[in-house]
């Protein structure tokens, strides 16, 4: 069974923005598969793929309920209810040190000073466990970066960031037929030469 976790913050405020771009891949692909968030474990909603008659292996989408930075709480609990395997696990969350609309997977690495991914190590008590961060740009130095992250997108970034959640989307089958190396090669190698700060732990918390 995978687990597909999308990170973002509860409640109509957050909506559309970007820190909350993991819970919209989600959406997108419960939209695809059909299938509707109820109540699950742990406070978060969870939404489970149709299964044998669509021809897709068992997968959890899941949403958690808790803030960002306390993500981890939640994951932690249904990793361990549903007793999947840590390489069967994906998290999906935006990053500001990625262009926007960039995607980049990973089998494995540090928080790189995001917030919910640091939740997530520290409740699993382990790095060892895929993620898919979707760029949302930094924007303007100059400006703190929490306000960057908890705006929306204006009317000319929405499209590419569209695209990027459908193509996220397309990310997410892919991790659930066939796990995470085939993700790397395909959605990686789409993007442009860009310097990666995700290991480096020289981002900016957020």
């Amino acid at each position: 069974m995978k687990l597909i976790v999308g990170l973002g913050n509860p409640g109509s405020k957050y909506h559309g923005t970007r820190h909350n771009v993991g819970f919209e891949v989600v959406d997108e692909v419960a939209r695809r598969w059909d299938v509707v968030f109820q109540s699950a474990p742990g406070d978060a909603v969870l939404a489970k793929s149709p299964g044998v008659p669509r021809e897709r292996a068992a997968a959890i989408l899941v949403k958690p309920l808790t803030f960002m930075n306390r993500s981890g709480l939640a994951v932690g609990v249904l990793q361990r209810y549903y007793r999947v395997a840590l390489s069967d696990l994906l998290v999906v969350t935006e990053d500001v040190n990625l262009q926007l609309g960039r995607l980049r997977a990973r089998s494995q690495g540090s928080a790189g000073g995001h917030n919910g991914l640091g939740s997530v190590i520290e409740l699993l008590g382990t790095e060892q466990f895929s993620r898919l961060r979707i760029g949302v740009g930094r924007g303007d130095p100059r400006h703190r970066l929490v306000s960057r992250v908890l705006s929306r997108f204006d009317s000319a970034e929405r499209p590419e960031m569209d695209d990027a959640v459908r193509r996220a989307g397309e990310a997410v089958d892919l991790f659930v037929d066939s796990g995470i190396e085939p993700v790397m090669n395909r959605f990686n190698r789409w993007e442009t030469p860009e310097a990666d700060t995700d290991e480096t732990g020289e981002e900016t918390e957020h």
